[in-house]
């Protein structure tokens, strides 16, 4: 049977008692976490780690008790050196065994999900990628607007390979594109088109909301997606 796959909990619950136990003992109770652990997963290799150990400690107090003993109480001769070693084999070796059995009881831990830290939504990340590279585009018009022009930044019209993250130039691009681009009603950006007819070119997004009459709603859609360059 495979093990027990508990992915959640604290360090604690999730078999950090076991050692708590067992050193606390001086691994006397090395039993008691290899026995919790054959229950959870009965595997026939947890069950004989379990037996094996408190056949280990058994036989340990058995020796320990026909050992003879010196005038400080300390255990002495053959049996002696037996209890001894059974006693250090039960402390060290059972670490080593809690350690090697405590991830195949309880697999690696999941943390889970705060509620305040959902999980990135792709859409609102794409959305996000795309208003960094509208901001990269728009300072690289303002630095080198030659640059920006050959790259033809606010033209997705025209065919090109540098991704601008959706904008639209507001000096040169026809009027279906402005509309499509920013999002507004058809009739909206003829008339951006009509004033920038009127005006020459516009110095900045802010001169179409002086020059044509766009309602208030518009406009923040119009800031987002547009950029004025030469012509």
């Amino acid at each position: 049977m495979p093990p027990t796959q508990e992915r959640r909990g604290n360090a604690f619950t999730r078999g950090g008692w076991w050692f708590l136990v067992h050193v606390l003992s001086a691994g006397l109770l090395l039993p008691v976490p290899l026995a919790h652990a054959a229950v959870r997963t009965r595997r026939r290799a947890h069950v004989a780690a379990a037996v094996a150990a408190l056949v280990l400690l058994v036989a340990t107090f058995v020796v320990a008790g026909v050992a003879g003993r010196d005038p400080e109480g300390r255990l002495v001769g053959v049996a002696g050196g037996l209890a001894t070693a059974g006693i250090w084999t039960a402390f060290v070796g059972g670490l080593v065994a809690l350690v090697v059995i405590r991830p195949q009881v309880f697999g690696p831990r999941v943390k889970p999900t705060s509620w305040d830290r959902p999980p990135a939504d792709p859409a609102v990340a794409a959305a996000l990628a795309a208003r960094t590279r509208r901001d990269e585009a728009r300072r690289l018009a303002v630095e080198d607007p030659l640059l920006a022009r050959d790259l033809r930044i606010g033209r997705p019209d025209l065919p090109r390979t540098y991704d601008d993250g959706g904008l639209v130039d507001l000096n040169t691009a026809p009027g279906p594109v402005i509309a499509r681009t920013c999002g507004i009603a058809p009739a909206h950006a003829e008339r951006i088109v009509a004033c920038r007819s009127a005006a020459g070119r516009f110095a900045t997004v802010d001169d179409v909301f002086a020059w044509a009459d766009l309602p208030y709603d518009v406009w923040d859609l119009v800031r987002d997606r547009g950029v004025v360059l030469g012509r």
